[in-house]
C-alpha cells in the first residue's frame, strides 16, 4: 500500500477547488487594476480618508497602491487568507483522519510503521501545497502582465506571492499540531476557519504594534517592506522556519507515543 500516492489521489479533488479559488480572487482583484489607475488620484484621496489605524488594519498603502505591485500587496493579504484555510485544513485532516473516520484500526495493523504512515501523509500534503502554489504562481504572473499598465518588478512580484507558500507550511505545521493534540476533531473545516481567522483579526487589530507580529504568522511578511528592499526581514523568515521545523517534529513524535483508540 503506497500511503504517499493513496493520501495525494485524496487530496485531488480539494487540491484543485483550492486552487481554482485562489486563482478565481487573483483575477476578480486584479481585473479592478485598470480601472482603478485610471482614476488613482480620487482612489488616494478616498483612501486618505480612512483612518491611519484601518489603513494599516487593511493592509493599505496610499503611496503605493497605484502601482502594480502596490495594489497586488494590498489584495494579496486577502488570497493569502484563502490559501491559509487550505494549508490548516490539510493539516489538521491529516492527523485526525483515522481517529474522526473510525479506520484506525485498519491503518494501524498494516505493517508499516507510524512514523512513515504519518511522514508520508505530510508529504502528500506538502505536495498538493506545493502544486497550488506552482500553478497559482504561473497564473498570477500571466494576469499580472495581462492587466499591468506600465511596467513592474517581476523579483518583487515573485518575492510578494512566494509568501503564500512559507504562509501556507506554517498554516499547516501549526494545523499538524492541532491534530495530534486534539485528537477527536469533529469538524476539520470549523476548527480551520477559526483558527485561521484568530490570526487574521490578531494581525488586524494588532496591526500597529511591532510585537503583535510575533503572534501571527499573517504579518511575518511586509508587504511594504519586501517592496522597498527585494527581500524578506530575516527575523520573521527565521521565525517562520522554526516554527515549521518544531511544530513537524513535535507532531511526528507526539503522534508516535500517543494512544489511538481503534474501534
Amino acid at each position: 500500500m503506497n500511503i504517499f500516492l493513496y493520501e495525494l489521489k485524496a487530496y485531488r479533488k480539494s487540491t484543485l477547488i483550492w486552487t481554482l479559488a485562489l486563482i478565481a480572487l487573483l483575477i476578480l482583484f486584479m481585473s479592478m487594476f485598470p480601472s482603478i489607475s485610471k482614476e488613482i488620484d480620487q482612489f488616494k484621496k478616498l483612501l486618505e480618508g480612512f483612518p491611519e489605524g484601518v489603513r494599516k488594519a487593511l493592509g493599505i498603502q496610499v503611496d503605493t497602491i497605484g502601482s502594480l505591485n502596490g495594489f497586488y500587496s494590498y489584495i494579496f493579504l486577502y488570497i493569502t487568507l484563502c490559501g491559509a484555510i487550505q494549508a490548516m485544513n490539510l493539516g489538521i485532516s491529516i492527523g485526525s483522519k483515522e481517529i474522526r473516520e473510525k479506520t484506525a484500526d485498519f491503518l494501524f495493523t498494516k505493517p508499516v510503521t507510524r512514523m512513515r504512515i504519518l511522514s508520508s501523509k505530510v508529504l502528500a500534503a506538502l505536495t498538493s501545497i506545493l502544486l497550488t502554489n506552482i500553478v497559482y504562481m504561473t497564473s498570477a504572473i500571466t494576469i499580472a502582465n495581462i492587466v499591468k499598465v506600465e511596467e513592474f518588478s517581476l523579483d518583487v512580484f515573485f518575492l510578494i506571492s512566494l509568501t503564500l507558500f512559507f504562509t501556507q507550511l506554517i498554516m499547516f505545521a501549526i494545523g499538524m499540531i492541532i491534530a495530534v493534540v486534539f485528537s477527536k476533531v469533529k469538524s476539520v473545516i470549523s476548527v480551520s476557519l477559526g483558527v485561521v481567522f484568530t490570526f487574521f483579526l490578531v494581525g488586524m487589530v494588532g496591526a500597529s504594534e511591532e510585537t503583535t507580529r510575533y503572534f501571527t504568522p499573517f504579518k511575518y511578511f511586509d508587504y511594504t517592506y519586501i517592496m522597498d528592499h527585494q527581500s524578506y526581514e530575516w527575523t520573521f523568515l527565521i521565525l517562520g522556519l522554526v516554527l515549521i521545523v518544531v511544530s513537524l517534529i513535535t507532531s511526528l513524535v507526539i503522534y508516535n507515543k500517543k494512544d489511538i483508540h481503534t474501534v
